[in-house]
Order: C-alpha cells, then structure tokens, then sequence
C-alpha cells in the first residue's frame, strides 16, 4: 500500500505522494545524491523561476560550489512520453538558469543532455558532481 505523503529531503517536508513526486524524489536519492554523488544541500525541488513575466516551477535545481546552477531536472508521471513538448519546457527554464545540463525524467526512462559549443548533446551517462562542478 502506498503512503498518501512521501518525505522530501530538499524541502524538509512531508509532501503528497503523487505519481510524479514519486519520481521526482527517486531521482532526488537515486540517481542525483547516490548515483552522482550531489550533497543533498546543493539541489533544489519546485524551485521558483520567472520566464517572460510568468512564474515557473523547475521540479529540481542542482548547484555548483560556487552557488550557480548546473542542471535542471524535468520530472513527469510514469505513463508521460518524454517528447518535444517535455524538452521545450527544460530548455524555457533553462533560458532563465543557463544550465550545464538538462535532464527529463519519467521514472521509465531518463535522457541527460550536456552543454556544447552547438547546444546540448545526448549523454549516455551520468557524470559525477565532482567532475563536473565548477
């Protein structure tokens, strides 16, 4: 049986456990502050931004040592199809955070774009936080 909250260690709270929180906080654990190795102190959940005079939610921030964002994280339920429509939100927020990194999730499958001289290239996989920190 599935709990109604489900614990948020970025914001400190207990939150209501819906299928997209689910994945956002698994990709909090899982794949951010495990897999990566980012201090759970230098990312962000439903962090407020502001795209052409509208009011934003980017799901997750992760920072740099020197307080600037590295990388957004756009979370959606299970049974969303990552397609264009899901990219062109990461890249709105994005024009506000100028990112290393953009990544979309659905809990089934994850795609994490890197910054080049071009825009952004697939990666095949995750770097660490300390190797990518600056």
């Amino acid at each position: 049986m599935q709990s109604e909250y489900i614990w948020d260690p970025l914001r400190r709270k207990s939150v209501r456990n819906t299928p997209e929180e689910a994945v956002r906080q698994w990709f909090i654990s899982a794949v951010l502050h495990e897999g990566m190795g980012v201090p759970e102190h230098m990312m962000g959940s439903e962090v407020a931004l502001t795209h052409a005079g509208k009011q934003y939610r980017a799901d997750i921030v992760v920072w740099n040592r020197s307080a600037r964002p590295l990388m957004i994280v756009e979370c959606k339920r299970p049974e969303v199809t990552l397609d264009q429509e899901v990219v062109d939100q990461a890249i709105r927020y994005n024009k506000e955070l100028d990112v290393k990194y953009i990544v979309i999730t659905n809990g089934v499958k994850t795609f994490m774009f890197g910054r080049t001289d071009d825009g952004f290239e697939f990666l095949q996989k995750a770097p660490l936080w300390s190797e990518i920190n600056d």
